[in-house]
């Protein structure tokens, strides 16, 4: 399984998947650091990647279109990088069995 990271998240966010043994790159990592949202899910899409992000905007594409790329959408308020860290920590058993079993979006409360 791979992982987007959108703009709003810390790239810090992949690499600790990435330390966690999961594929993850932030979108600056792949030259995204400008692109819509629509040409990051295209992108999500072609590389068979599942988008993380806090922007309601993927969300809402996501529903419209739910052949796309999966999402986790992370709902948390601002938060210190380490806190957002510790919820993925928290939640990552379900979150991989919630996407392993197709489920389109995934919310992070």
């Amino acid at each position: 399984m791979s992982f987007l990271i959108d703009h709003q998240l810390p790239a810090a966010l992949a690499r600790h998947l990435t330390g966690l043994g999961l594929d993850a790159t932030h979108v600056v990592d792949v030259g995204l650091d400008a692109a819509d949202d629509r040409t990051i899910r295209r992108f999500a899409a072609s590389n068979g990647q599942v988008i993380v992000s806090k922007d309601e905007d993927f969300f809402y594409l996501a529903v419209a279109d739910p052949t796309g790329p999966q999402l986790v959408w992370v709902r948390l308020g601002n938060c210190r990088t380490r806190d957002l860290l510790a919820s993925f920590d928290r939640v990552m058993p379900a979150l991989l069995t919630a996407l392993r079993s197709g489920q389109n979006i995934v919310e992070l409360r």
